[in-house]
């Protein structure tokens, strides 16, 4: 089959060329351009796996999310209830819904599916069990870590169940004692996970590591660098990145540039920059071809990443292409999906 025979099809994954760039995101619609590139980089189209676009290629990860959300209220509220953790239905009915989402290979189709709106405790565990599932893929870690991994990240804020929600959902400021009765939800996940039989003591680990930071500034334990497990660093990364980019009680999301930066900065003492580092390679890696909302109130696509300015790409808007390295006031706000 010649290129030209992708015009206006979609390929099923990322196409890369030989040392691993990005030339043809998955699901984005192949033109003109994109058969240039293709051709450029010598590859054919009998390399290229295209979306049969037919129903059961299109499950929406929304749907998926909101769905596992209400299985997480369900299954949480029935532990605060019974004081017992439902372990069978969590691996049989839940953990396969996360898998089934952090598979999904529109990254940013699926970043925006497990942004919280509304019910943040659960959606928050959702996210943070995709999100955390998706890192441990890009960093190749075995089977049986990445089960360990799921679960850990979606049970992560289990301690939760023994806070008042008056506390939990709270819209104004927390008083100091309420926030030191929200930390505690760390040792009371731990408390209640190392009691459960047939899963790893790691899940229990990551419910009480997962705010400790490298500088030994986090809690409940102030662990140094050395002290925390693999698995926590990772959910630490993605519980970070969930919570800025969900809308929360007490304040909005913050925009697509302004997570990166916070997010590279963490990487400087708090947390692991090896996590930080594979995560926003990897996501921003996927911005090619991306429709985007400039802070100028612009909307865009992105067309070029910059290997050495790589949050400031080159963006077409209209007939105009805006390099973000050159015009240091704009910034993409956010990622359209």
């Amino acid at each position: 089959m010649s290129l030209e025979k992708l015009l206006g099809r979609k390929a099923k994954h990322d196409v890369l060329n030989s040392i691993g760039l990005l030339l043809v995101p998955a699901r984005v619609t192949i033109d003109e351009g994109y058969i240039r590139l293709l051709d450029q980089h010598h590859i054919h189209a009998s390399e290229i796996l295209l979306l049969d676009e037919s129903p059961q290629d299109f499950v929406d990860p929304a749907a998926l999310v909101k769905q596992a959300a209400s299985y997480s209220k369900e299954l949480f509220e029935q532990a605060r209830t019974t004081k017992k953790l439902p372990v069978d239905q969590i691996n049989n009915e839940l953990l396969p819904l996360v898998a089934q989402v952090s598979s999904h290979p529109d990254v940013f189709q699926l970043f925006e599916s497990v942004k919280a709106k509304d019910e943040y405790t659960h959606q928050h565990n959702i996210g943070v069990g995709v999100l955390s599932t998706l890192i441990g893929k890009w960093m190749k870690l075995s089977e049986q870590e990445l089960s360990i991994l799921t679960m850990a990240a979606t049970l992560h804020d289990i301690g939760k169940i023994l806070i008042s929600d008056k506390i939990l959902l709270k819209p104004g400021k927390l008083t100091a004692d309420e926030f030191e009765e929200i930390k505690r939800h760390t040792e009371y996940g731990y408390d209640i996970l190392r009691e459960v039989e047939g899963i790893s003591p790691r899940v229990a680990l990551v419910a009480l590591q997962h705010h400790e930071r490298l500088d030994a500034r986090g809690y409940p334990n102030r662990l140094g660098a050395q002290e925390i497990d693999p698995l926590s660093r990772i959910v630490a990364v993605a519980d970070v990145f969930h919570a800025m980019s969900s809308k929360r009680p007490y304040h909005d999301p913050l925009p697509f540039h302004k997570v990166v930066m916070e997010m590279r900065n963490g990487a400087f003492g708090e947390l692991d920059p090896e996590v930080v580092s594979v995560f926003l390679k990897m996501m921003i890696r996927n911005l090619l071809g991306s429709k985007v909302k400039l802070t100028d109130g612009r909307w865009g696509e992105v067309v070029y990443i910059n290997p050495h300015d790589d949050t400031n790409p080159l963006i077409r808007v209209e007939d105009v292409f805006l390099d973000l390295s050159q015009e240091r006031h704009i910034h993409i706000q956010e990622i359209v999906i």
